[in-house]
Order: structure tokens, then sequence, then C-alpha cells
């Protein structure tokens, strides 16, 4: 049941970057949104790959690694946003919870706990996980504020594209739910 206080809360949703979002960080770039309320917002750029690997975070903390090593190799680990870039977030699908694992939804949990990645390196994490380092996070006020600037198009989070590798394309597709070209939107405001 959506309350008249929650109404216009944004969780469990994908921000995609309007073309013309000037800011270099987050210029085509997807987000997703895992909290929102009156104090602000909290998000993980999901398509914006680093050069480090998953296996590279194993080795800086020394967590032994017996499953499929070769794939953590040529997994991505993503660039999550500006705030706090050198704390990773993991956001995994909820069929287990982890000590610090929060549910966005009944699908979908964030967790920053070096125990998921110990799992994950022996082959009991989850099933769908990405592993990002940083995070995105707008003050009271301010996420709203930048979409009422159009700088931001909003969609529902989909689990396949949220998980998806096809990194390149995520923009693109993210605004395809929508049934929406990005190239083709204009850059301008409309309000009535």
């Amino acid at each position: 049941m959506t309350t008249e206080n929650s109404h216009n809360y944004l969780e469990n949703q994908f921000l995609i970057a309007m073309p013309q979002l000037a800011d270099p960080y987050f210029a085509n770039t997807v987000t997703y949104l895992w909290r929102h309320n009156e104090e602000g917002a909290l998000g993980i750029v999901i398509n914006k790959p680093l050069q480090a690997c998953i296996a590279d975070i194993f080795d800086e903390l020394d967590i032994e690694c017996s499953a499929g090593e070769r794939e953590f190799q040529e997994q991505h680990v993503l660039a999550g946003g500006p705030v706090e870039r050198d704390k990773g977030f993991i956001i995994h699908d909820a069929g287990r919870q982890w000590e610090s694992s929060i549910a966005v939804t009944e699908e979908i949990s964030v967790c920053t706990s070096k125990t998921i990645l110990q799992d994950i390196a022996v082959g009991s994490g989850p099933d769908n996980y990405i592993v990002a380092l940083g995070c995105a996070g707008w003050e009271a006020g301010q996420l709203e504020r930048e979409l009422s600037e159009n700088a931001w198009l909003t969609a529902p989070a989909n689990t396949d594209l949220l998980f998806s590798k096809d990194y390149a394309h995520k923009a693109d597709d993210a605004a395809a739910l929508l049934g929406i070209e990005l190239q083709q939107l204009s850059p301008e405001a409309g309000h009535s």
C-alpha cells in the first residue's frame, strides 16, 4: 500500500542519465537506486566497469579463491559512484542474507560485507551479484531537483538488466524498458 509520504520515493528504480547530463562521472550511466527517502538517496552505478576485476579484489583482501578463478579474472568491478570510492558495495539476489545485507526488495539486497566476497570466492555466494567500489549519494531534495532539471530518466528496476554484464548497452536497454531511445530525447525540460 502506498502512503501519501512514500509515493514519490524511487527505491528499486534505475536512474538513466539523460544525454545532456554534463557531469563527467555520470554521463551515459545507469544507477540502481536502492535507498530514497526524506533524507536523500543512495545508488550504485551499474554500467561503469573499472580495469580491476573481482580476482583483484580477492587478492587485495587476502581472500582465498577456490571457485572459477578464471571467471573472477574476467568479471569487472564497477565504479559505483564518487562517494566512498574505497568501500565495496555488492548488489545481490536476496536468496540469502549476509551480516550487512539490506533488503531493497524481496529479490534484491545490497551488502558491504567481506563475508559475502569470501563466499563468492569459494562458490557459496549469491547466484547473481555486482561488485562496485563507491556509491552515488544525494542530499535531501537534491535528486528531486535534478529530476526536475531533466538530468535523469527513471524506470522500474529489472533484475535481468541489473545483473547483465553488457555494460555498453545498459543505458539504452534501461531506456528501452520505457519504450524510449535516448538519442531521440530533447535536452529541454518540459513543465506543465
